[in-house]
């Protein structure tokens, strides 16, 4: 199902649902004039988050709105976010699309944005995500400077305040750090504040592989493939978002979890490639073990005397296990469970 609400032409704004109809026919859509950036919020039963993410991005500065949409893709089985997306369309100065993708997984989430965008540029940032005011004006400047088929900016991650526990590493784990300044970058981030030029997709709008849909990871897959396709990354430094993780995200509970998943990428990597590149997983499960032999130790005694930075050393630990350890029944599922 694909709806548009468009504040510029609906008042009161309501939803047009849109059938589709064979072209020369009556009724039928006439082209519809090219965008220049579509922007995209994959959201699951987040209306909070969505709302402030969305916000956000009505705020931005420098840019010429008129070559803007968004589009705002559901991924609940229901369509839970529809009410907040009308209300959302009321306030905007651009067109707003609202996509219900029932099918759960965050790489279906993102191929429904790209299959209902119409901007040549994919701006990505997420529903726990706030952007800056100059966020979006960075990108494109930096993608345009140096004609990028993907530009990453730097994310700040921010815990509540009665968040006192591991605050400092809970808060740089949902962080993004960078070069200090603008410019190429030889090796790319994830999907979240990311510019992208659909012309350097491996698939206009099917680019991110469904099997990842629950494990996560959809977004460095996809990048892995334009880098061997030998695409041109650039990092925006003042292209600054805020995330704020929900409640149930800010404990250990969640984020080892997610380092060992993070540590599984580079050996899952190497062997569901075609053809699988077994030399290059064993090199992984050998740089794992070493790591693991330094870093559990390590985070064993910072636990064992209360060091106030412990959960680093933990973190690094079970990311040297994921290497060692990957696929199977140690694949982590954290997308793509019904609602």
């Amino acid at each position: 199902m694909l709806s548009l609400l468009d504040r510029r032409t609906l008042s009161p704004p309501i939803f047009l649902r849109l059938a589709p109809t064979p072209a020369g026919t009556p009724g039928a859509e006439a082209p519809a004039k090219a965008l220049s950036v579509s922007l995209a919020i994959p959201t699951q039963r987040r209306p909070e988050g969505l709302a402030i993410a969305v916000r956000s991005i009505f705020r931005q500065t420098g840019l010429d709105l008129s070559k803007l949409e968004l589009v705002i893709v559901d991924n609940d089985q229901v369509p839970s976010a529809e009410s907040m997306a009308r209300r959302l369309a009321a306030e905007a100065p651009f067109p707003v699309r609202y996509v219900h993708e029932p099918a759960p997984g965050v790489a279906n989430a993102r191929n429904a944005a790209l299959a209902a965008a119409k901007g040549e540029l994919i701006a990505f940032i997420d529903d726990d995500e706030e952007a800056g005011p100059g966020w979006l004006a960075a990108l494109i400047e930096t993608q345009a400077r140096y004609d990028a088929d993907a530009v990453f900016g730097p994310v700040q991650g921010r815990a509540p305040p009665h968040i006192k526990r591991h605050r400092l590493y809970l808060e740089q784990f949902f962080s993004r750090e960078g070069p200090a300044e603008t410019g190429i970058i030889a090796h790319y981030y994830g999907c979240g504040d990311s510019l992208v030029r659909r012309a350097a997709l491996p698939h206009p709008t099917k680019a991110f592989a469904p099997e990842r849909n629950q494990s996560g990871g959809e977004d460095d897959l996809l990048f892995g493939q334009m880098s061997q396709a030998g695409a041109r990354f650039a990092w925006a430094h003042e292209a600054l978002v805020y995330e704020d993780p929900v409640p149930e995200r800010l404990t250990l509970d969640y984020t080892l979890a997610r380092a060992f998943a993070y540590g599984q990428g580079p050996s899952y990597s190497c062997v569901s490639a075609d053809p699988p590149d077994w030399a290059g997983a064993g090199r992984w499960m050998a740089i794992g073990l070493a790591q693991t032999a330094i870093f559990a130790p390590v985070a064993a005694l910072q636990w064992i005397i209360g060091a106030p930075h412990r959960a680093f050393a933990l973190d690094r630990a079970v990311r040297s296990l994921g290497k060692v350890f990957f696929g199977g029944p140690f694949k982590r599922h954290f997308y793509g469970q019904p609602s």
